[in-house]
């Protein structure tokens, strides 16, 4: 009887020793052979406390997440996401249209960085820093002399608002003297430039994207050019990737009529919400014409497609990026983000503006444009239509959706002079840092112009392309006769753009490289024939 009452004490004992060996064992080493024991996000868990408990080396499991996210995003779909907080910092500073630094731009030549021009009213300018100042120090540091990129040159001169940095100039080779500098807030434009192409038409650029101060910049281009007399508006969007819905929104209300719908959004879990026009725009009778090209996505296509739709105006140039896709954003504390797409955009027509995609082929949809450049759709009509859905817009036109906008009027690649020794030439950079040496050299005479065009005129008359042709061969571009004189035009244009630019700004470099661009003449002659108003592109005369 004792024996047995002592296996009846100890037996509750042993099996709870057992029971918890056993959850032990399994939760070490049979978590992942159990079918269905964890499914979907619990595995992903799973996998990376099995791996901060168990792996062989110490692993820094912020790396290995940072590393890990964007991979299990981008399975999704070619625009979802995963940004991290650097990165994150660069977006909001696009977005919002200005950065904490000192003001300059700056270009380095010569391992030597060169100021090109002061933003008025900022730090540097009230510091006493000039154009051509080379910048030899920064607190301290010597940056002259050494190789350093334009990414370091950042780093260096931005800085937290209100922070000083100290700088080691030197000024027409003069000694160095040292000169401190506050960091303030610097606006970053997005309307790159606005003015007249002719008594009546008005010319505004947008930069790369759609920021939130974008808006408020092209209100002030189109004030500017009707106080000049501008009744048309040529809006380019060539190369604008997008950005703030917002942004466009309130552009496009500018010249559509109250009640118009500009553009909506509809996903799986995303109700349906409609965009309207609220007839306050200024522009709601004036002509216009949208320049779009394959690298113009998103925002871009909202404003085109809301043009084009309500046979407002025409779009001229070719089959735009085709990115419809709408994201979300949740943030980490970190400041990292994902970005989700949750619904698709549509133009008033019903369109998709989003080019089709296939799950996990996101190398070809990446290389779209480039397949589209080699099936020869830039130089000859694009045939996209062929295999795309019609629609019928407001006034009873077609158009195409589903891959991009579909322009009204084609209007092909300009590739004369482009051949391999240009783009050799081009893609070392070697005409725009000639043309910094030769402004640097001669910076004295070309400061004395009153204006761009007495500028242009003067450099007409000067040798640029035999001293840039030289300068190449001695950068080991050698000289090709006949592809030099195919080139000569181009290559003189961008050399006097550049040059401009370094004593008349941003505008006046788009006002030199646009002089004989093939879709701003195309644009002033419809307009100027009366084509681009509304019965007139309903009545589709472009076509004739």
């Amino acid at each position: 009887m004792d024996a047995e009452k002592k296996v009846t004490t100890w037996l509750p004992l042993w099996i709870a020793i057992g029971i918890a060996l056993g959850i032990f064992i399994g939760s070490k080493f049979g978590q992942f052979g159990r079918s269905g024991a964890v499914q979907g996000s619990g595995k992903i868990d799973a996998v990376l406390n099995y791996i901060r408990e168990s792996y062989v080396d110490t692993v820094n499991m912020r790396e290995l997440v940072e590393d890990a996210l964007p991979s299990i995003i981008q399975q999704l779909d070619p625009h979802s996401e995963y940004i991290s907080a650097a990165d994150m910092k660069r977006i909001n500073e696009d977005m919002e249209g200005h950065f904490s630094g000192i003001g300059v731009s700056f270009y380095v030549l010569r391992d030597t960085i060169v100021v090109t021009s002061i933003v008025p009213g900022g730090p540097s300018e009230a510091a006493g820093i000039m154009p051509w100042d080379r910048i030899v120090k920064v607190n301290d540091s010597l940056v002259a002399g050494i190789k350093i990129d334009n990414e370091t040159v950042l780093k260096k001169l931005r800085g937290e608002k209100g922070s000083e940095v100290k700088l080691g100039i030197v000024r027409n080779n003069d000694q160095l003297v040292e000169i401190k500098v506050t960091r303030g807030d610097i606006p970053m434009n997005s309307v790159n430039a606005a003015y007249m192409l002719t008594n009546k038409i008005g010319f505004i650029k947008l930069g790369r994207n759609f920021g939130f101060n974008t808006f408020s910049e092209f209100i002030s281009a189109i004030s500017k050019l009707k106080s000049q007399g501008a009744t048309a508006f040529m809006i380019d969007l060539r190369g604008n990737v997008g950005g703030s819905l917002e942004t466009v929104v309130a552009m496009v209300n500018e010249f559509l009529h109250k009640g118009d719908l500009i553009v909506y959004a509809e996903g799986r879990s995303f109700p349906r919400i409609d965009n309207y026009a609220n007839g306050s725009g200024t522009c709601k009778d004036d002509d216009v014409v949208v320049l779009v090209d394959e690298l113009s996505a998103s925002a871009s296509e909202i404003l085109a497609g809301a043009i084009q739709d309500h046979d407002r105006g025409l779009v001229i140039g070719r089959r735009t990026f085709g990115k419809g896709l709408v994201q979300s954003q949740r943030n980490f504390p970190d400041e990292s983000a994902v970005r989700l797409t949750v619904a698709r955009y549509y133009t008033a027509s019903g369109r998709s503006i989003q080019r089709r995609y296939e799950k996990g082929k996101y190398d070809e949809y990446e290389m779209d444009a480039i397949n589209r450049y080699l099936e020869g759709n830039y130089v000859n009509v694009d045939t996209a239509s062929n295999h795309l859905s019609p629609y019928k817009t407001m006034g009873g036109r077609t158009v195409y959706g589903g891959d991009g906008i579909m322009p009204d009027v084609f209007v092909a690649r300009d590739t004369v002079g482009i051949n391999s020794y240009y783009n050799t030439l081009v893609n070392n950079r070697l005409d725009e840092r000639y043309a910094m040496i030769y402004s640097d050299m001669n910076r004295e005479k070309l400061s004395s112009f009153n204006n761009w065009q007495e500028m242009y005129k003067y450099l007409r008359q000067q040798p640029l392309l035999l001293n840039l042709v030289s300068f190449a061969d001695n950068n080991g571009i050698r000289r090709r006769p006949y592809y030099i004189q195919e080139s000569a035009d181009l290559l003189e244009n961008t050399m006097y753009a550049y040059i401009t630019r370094n004593f008349f700004g941003e505008e006046s470099f788009w006002e030199v490289y646009y002089r004989e661009d093939p879709l701003i003449k195309k644009g002033i002659e419809l307009i100027e024939k009366g084509k681009t108003t509304r019965e007139a592109v309903i009545r589709e005369e472009y076509k004739e």
